[in-house]
C-alpha cells in the first residue's frame, strides 16, 4: 500500500482542479453531459448483463439439482 502511496502521490483539491479544467478544454462543455450519458448507460447496461448471467447460472444450478434428485 505504502508503495502504491509513493508512486501515485496525493491528488489534491488543486490537481482535480486542473484535471477538470482540461477535460472541459478539450471536450467543451456541450460535450460532457453527452459523455456522462453514455457513460451511465454502459454502466447500466453492465449491470444488467452481469444480473442477468448470474440468474442463468442460478437457474442451471437449479436445474442441475432437480434432475438429480429425480434420479
Amino acid at each position: 500500500m505504502n508503495s502504491l502511496h509513493i508512486f501515485l502521490g496525493v491528488v489534491g483539491p488543486w490537481q482535480i482542479i486542473l484535471i477538470i479544467a482540461i477535460v472541459l478544454l478539450l471536450f467543451g462543455g456541450k460535450k460532457i453531459p453527452e459523455l456522462m450519458r453514455g457513460l451511465g448507460s454502459g454502466i447500466k447496461e453492465f449491470k444488467d448483463a452481469t444480473r442477468d448471467e448470474n440468474a442463468q447460472q442460478t437457474t442451471k444450478k437449479e436445474n442441475t439439482q432437480d434432475n438429480s434428485k429425480t434420479e
